[in-house]
């Protein structure tokens, strides 16, 4: 059961039961009001936030940075009241000069990093430090490594669930970490632990009811049965157990349910909206790109998914790269999470690959280059693209560059499909030089690394019975075309790009409006939506040109990587 008959262009399958409000002027005409949804995504290094029409439009978009603090080495934390702040600052932006009464929902997606208030719901620390401001412990946060390979060798049936390997990056190992290190400043003192998601929602309805989207893909949550007693118990965290798990969550509903009577009258006030205005339960920021993308309306584009059920498809979000696969069916992928039920989609599975850097290590890469201070554009990768571009001297032989330049990218541990969170990065062929031209070299070859990744998951999924014939892409890095071409030359599948750039948004808006009751739940075969804007196709090294028809855009060849993948092989 999912929406149905959503022709609303940049999230599912709605069929609309209110479209405008109705009111009347002074002279006693009648007037059509178009009413919106807003979404609130937080990620990694900002807070942002849309109003979207009914036709999944955005209608406006608004930004503010977050900070992140690194009290240790691999220890990233936040403040959740800075994030809440922010989220209402974005809010108020983005609706300004809106009616109130025309907001008919909100939705909030964000990072799995973990929350810790008191039984006041005040901040508890999280580091060292003690600093009770500062109690996210963020998603890329790596400090609970040694406890993580402790739960993996616990052997819990519940792995099952996570790929057979517990990351550090899942919230039981940061818990027991918590408990073993903090247990005065924080352990004694936390009464409620959140996901970040599940915070944004409880902080805008009161309500305390958990989205399955985070408990079941974050702390091994399986419905329909519920919370397992005896993995909290092998771990030595016996003590959540109490009241009935009231400190990780007692109820659970699917993302987009609504939640409590609506915004509180306190939530309402720092928003600038209504009370009472509907609020949905939340998504993980990637799996809110993945709703907003993966039912694209593809007819007429002649895709090899055409035709197929969604499970052919593949969602890219390419902030932390995380790939998303739905299947009608549970299948088990060693090194990949899932497979989980209702995470994203209500009724189907998933499983979720990803690397734990992608944007990040490209600016790592690139601003750690002597050269760097020689780019004086705006838009560095744009620069760099057209740098690339320049020294080939043709768009199509771009990838030829990188043939004597290779990256490794796990720099922060490999997710999937190794599961391996101690591996590090490494680059093979660098020389002397520290020219332009080597930065750009370098920018190249760690997007084709990425894309091996990526290559790297695909297969470990279509070994364990997946058929992904189609990558579709959103999130910042989707924008950079030249990443894009790369991961269609590396993998040989089309890629597709929404007309809605901004698909985290609109996802995320998209549990406004299943909360705001204006659109019916129906069968999930009915689940497709968007107008896509772009097709990069894979071309082989006989075809050199670009080929553009109507939106179709087919650039740069194919070309041969084997020693990129003879690099990858060995390092397995």
């Amino acid at each position: 059961m999912f929406l149905e008959q959503m022709n609303w262009v940049g999230v599912g399958v709605v069929s609309p039961l209110q479209d405008w409000m109705i009111s009347l002027s002074s002279s006693g005409h009648l007037l059509m009001a178009e009413v919106f949804y807003v979404g609130v995504d937080v990620g990694t290094a900002s807070v942002r936030a849309a109003l979207v029409t009914r036709e999944g439009l955005l209608k406006s978009t608004a930004q503010e940075p977050i900070g992140i603090w690194e009290p240790e080495s691999d220890h990233y934390v936040q403040s959740s009241t800075e994030i809440w702040e922010k989220c209402c600052t974005v809010v108020k932006k983005v609706t300004h000069g809106v009616e109130k009464s025309q907001i008919r929902g909100i939705g909030f997606d964000a990072t799995c990093s973990l929350v810790v208030l008191d039984q006041s719901f005040q901040p508890v620390p999280v580091s060292q430090e003690g600093d009770p401001q500062r109690n996210v412990v963020m998603w890329m946060d790596h400090r609970a490594t040694e406890q993580a390979d402790r739960i993996t060798k616990n052997g819990h049936r519940v792995l099952s669930r996570v790929g057979g390997v517990m990351s550090p990056e899942m919230q039981p190992p940061k818990l027991l970490w918590l408990k073993e290190n903090l247990k005065e400043n924080c352990w004694n003192k936390a009464s409620h632990f959140f996901d970040l998601p599940d915070f944004l929602s409880w902080k805008a309805s009161g309500s305390l009811t958990r989205s399955l989207c985070t408990l079941v893909c974050k702390w091994t949550y399986c419905p329909p049965e519920g919370w397992e007693a005896s993995f909290w118990t092998s771990i030595g965290l016996d003590d959540l157990l109490e009241n009935n798990f009231s400190k990780i969550g007692s109820v659970t509903c699917p993302p987009g349910s609504p939640l409590g009577e609506g915004l509180t009258q306190e939530a309402a006030a720092d928003l600038g909206l209504d009370p009472g205005t509907a609020v949905g339960a939340s998504l993980i920021d990637a799996h809110a790109g993945g709703l907003g993308v993966i039912g694209a309306d593809v007819k007429g584009f002649h895709l090899p998914c055409e035709g197929l059920p969604i499970t052919a498809r593949m969602a890219l979000i390419c902030g932390t790269s995380t790939c998303h696969m739905i299947s009608e069916q549970p299948r088990f992928v060693p090194g990949v999470w899932g497979p989980y039920l209702s995470a994203m989609v209500p009724g189907l599975w998933l499983n979720e690959g990803g690397q734990s850097v992608t944007g990040r290590l490209i600016d790592h890469m690139v601003k750690g280059h002597t050269a760097y201070t020689q780019l004086q554009e705006q838009n560095i990768y744009s620069y760099l693209n057209n740098h690339l571009s320049s020294m080939a001297n043709s768009c199509s032989a771009v990838d030829l560059l990188g043939s004597s330049l290779h990256v490794w990218p796990d720099f922060h541990g490999n997710r999937s499909p190794l599961a391996d969170p101690t591996l590090k990065g490494m680059v093979v062929g660098l020389s002397l030089s520290q020219t332009l031209d080597d930065l750009a070299l370098l920018y190249l070859a760690t997007m084709q690394a990425l894309a091996l990744g990526t290559l790297h998951i695909l297969e470990a999924m279509k070994e364990a019975g997946h058929e992904i014939r189609t990558l579709f892409l959103c999130g910042g890095l989707s924008k950079n075309n030249l990443f894009v071409q790369i991961h269609a030359n590396t993998t040989g599948l089309p890629v597709v790009l929404p007309d809605q750039t901004e698909a985290v948004l609109v996802g995320a808006a998209v549990l406004g409006a299943c909360a705001s009751r204006h659109y019916i739940f129906s069968d999930m075969s009915q689940y497709q939506h968007n107008n896509i804007t772009k097709v990069s196709r894979w071309k082989s090294t006989e075809t050199l040109s670009a080929v553009t028809v109507e939106i179709w855009i087919c650039s740069f060849a194919q070309v041969e990587m084997e020693v990129h993948s003879v690099l990858l092989q060995s390092a397995i």
